[in-house]
């Protein structure tokens, strides 16, 4: 039985423990507050500050894992070398894990030595540096802390006179860094993640594509398969098995990409599973925890194949408060082509996701009606 410990317990670690535990592994997870939604499901919990090195150190004596995943962006990454070095498995490796929780480390790799198209950017670490670099690239432009996740602290600039606030928001962004990426606006008609599957023995492998859409840098939608011309597939394809070779190690890795009439723009990459990736729960043979999983521990991989069109809706916290229980979840599940995913976040605050709605049908088209229309009749009681 291996033992995983699982550093950020969200609602994507929750859906990994469960596979994990599936199979017989020990699972702890660890996360900055009590009660986060994967301590539900695990063996073993800890609450620490996980940027704290001496804190991240000591839980890692205490339990001995075998293998460490890290699930979100906020870990003191330095310390991961040291785990590797006393042969503990870090997922897909300590490298591949701080390049990219630090956007513009991975964005340097991946536009200067790999050569991937990507967006025009710079860095900005001060106000006056942010106003050069947005002149410079030119208006509209995209400002991003270089370390967050879900999109906390990103924005779209039309505008000077936009920047103070943008900058302000970006500042608030997960992470220790006041350093933010401006980039190029892409005028896009679409955006896909692609889940690559790097194994210890064997080929990459892909998922079918799959879309999404978001709003204020967070993701609202996603869907499979997403429609995508066979060139631009296999440019994104690979784009996607060069930057996952040069991070190495194994897992899962979502690949964002901006798409245009003419070409396939590499966005963003996180080496875990993805938040838009919870659409494989109802259209996949395997979804992408169990992917994720079978990927870290060698195991053999059947083909990967989208049984169905399908597609994700999330459900938003409307506002601040405890959630004591949810309605709607009767009306929702009227549709037998409806399930649902209540995270058990304990605590709400406007706009955060609690929640998704997944939905299959003939078409994607009819499938995201589904889940939308679930996921809306979804409501939290709170105290």
């Amino acid at each position: 039985m291996k033992k995983i410990m699982i550093l950020g317990s969200g609602e994507l670690g929750k859906e990994f423990v469960i596979s994990a535990q599936r199979l017989g592994c020990h699972c702890i997870a660890v996360d900055r507050y009590d009660h986060a939604p994967a301590m539900q499901v695990a063996t073993e919990k800890a609450i620490i500050d996980m940027q704290d090195v001496a804190a991240l150190k000591e839980v890692v004596k205490k339990f001995k894992p075998d293998i460490i995943v890290p699930e979100v962006e906020a870990i003191a990454t330095d310390a991961l070398a040291e785990f590797e070095k006393e042969k503990i498995q870090v997922v897909p490796t300590a490298y591949a894990t701080h390049l990219t929780m630090n956007r513009d480390a991975i964005r340097d790799l991946a536009a200067n030595e790999l050569k991937l198209r990507t967006a025009k950017y710079e860095y900005a670490e001060t106000l006056e540096e942010l106003v050069s670099a947005a002149r410079k690239i030119g208006f509209p432009v995209v400002i991003k802390p270089v370390m967050s996740s879900s999109g906390k602290g990103q924005s779209k600039v039309d505008n000077k006179k936009q920047l103070e606030k943008a900058w302000e928001y970006a500042k608030k962004g997960r992470g220790d860094r006041v350093k933010v990426i401006v980039e190029e606006f892409i005028n896009f008609y679409g955006e896909i993640t692609l889940l690559t599957v790097k194994q210890l023995k064997g080929k990459t492998l892909f998922c079918p594509p799959i879309g999404h859409i978001q709003e204020d840098g967070d993701y609202r939608e996603s869907w499979q398969p997403f429609d995508l011309p066979e060139k631009h597939l296999k440019s994104a394809q690979k784009m996607a098995r060069k930057v996952t070779d040069a991070l190495g190690g194994a897992g899962l890795f979502g690949v964002e990409f901006f798409l245009t009439k003419k070409e396939v723009i590499f966005s963003e990459l996180s080496p875990r599973p993805h938040d838009t990736g919870m659409v494989t729960m109802i259209t996949q043979n395997l979804n992408e925890f169990e992917l994720h999983l079978r990927a870290i521990l060698g195991l053999p991989l059947s083909k990967i194949l989208c049984e169905r069109p399908g597609a994700s809706a999330v459900i938003l916290a409307k506002k601040e408060g405890c959630p004591t229980g949810y309605k709607g979840i009767e009306k929702a599940l009227e549709d037998k082509a409806v399930d649902l995913r209540i995270f058990g976040k304990p605590q709400a605050y406007k706009g955060r996701r609690m929640g998704v709605a997944l939905a299959c049908a003939k078409s994607t088209k009819s499938a995201r009606k589904k889940a939308v229309k679930a996921a809306s009749f979804v409501k939290m009681k709170l105290e």
